[in-house]
């Protein structure tokens, strides 16, 4: 069953071609036992590999290819990480998705997947600033659904953030495929955004207001 149809592939190669830099490796994880969604994810992501020369498609184990899997920090699957190949290197920003990027989330993976290309956050001077100086490590959780048209945009976010701070790692969570990771953080309602497990919120707030919390996060971050 194709995912994509003619024209949304049209818009694709047009949209890659005109505003991809480098290359960009998708490096997908999966598993063979209880991941509903890993063919669906494999089939998506060949189809949109596709779409441009630019665009290369691995797949991977995450019980075979343990050793890989831990050097990326993937913990389960399905999982992606969008990397960024150029002059014979690959440039890892902490761009994730775990879960299936389907529904409203495909537009992040699209925007996710130029960024990396471009390797800019485009994001304002001083917010960058702010990001650059930071002095540990973050991880940014959000949790989505496919039906949240307000996903997109913090999990848009988080990515950037990723892309313009080598201290900071930006994760998609589909709540309803990891329903531990859910309970965990007690996820009722979407956009939940929780940041080194010290400050969460939920919404898809503005660009400064997402800095100001990742800072406090920071604070609040212990060594």
């Amino acid at each position: 069953m194709a995912f994509l149809k003619e024209k949304d592939k049209e818009f694709l190669r047009q949209k890659f071609a005109s505003e991809f830099d480098k290359d960009v490796e998708l490096l997908f994880f999966k598993k063979s036992l209880d991941c509903e969604y890993c063919e669906d994810e494999e089939n998506l992501l060949r189809e949109l590999a596709e779409t441009s020369d630019k665009i290369h498609l691995t797949i991977k184990n995450i019980v075979l290819d343990k050793s890989e899997a831990e050097n990326y920090s993937i913990v389960d699957a399905p999982a992606l990480a969008i990397l960024r190949r150029e002059n014979g290197k690959v440039k890892d920003f902490g761009v994730r998705f775990y879960g299936i990027p389907a529904g409203y989330e495909f537009s992040a993976l699209i925007e996710s997947i130029t960024l990396v290309s471009q390797g800019k956050a485009g994001l304002p001077s001083d917010i960058e600033d702010k990001l650059k100086n930071l002095d540990k490590d973050i991880t940014i959780l959000v949790f989505v659904t496919p039906t949240c048209p307000y996903c997109p945009r913090a999990v848009l976010t988080s990515h950037k953030f990723a892309i313009a701070s080598d201290k900071i790692r930006g994760y998609m969570v589909e709540a309803m495929e990891f329903p531990q990771w859910a309970d965990r953080y007690f996820v009722h309602a979407v956009p939940k955004i929780v940041i080194n497990d010290v400050v969460e919120f939920e919404g898809a707030y503005p660009e400064p207001f997402f800095a100001e919390k990742v800072l406090e996060a920071a604070a609040l971050t212990k060594g």
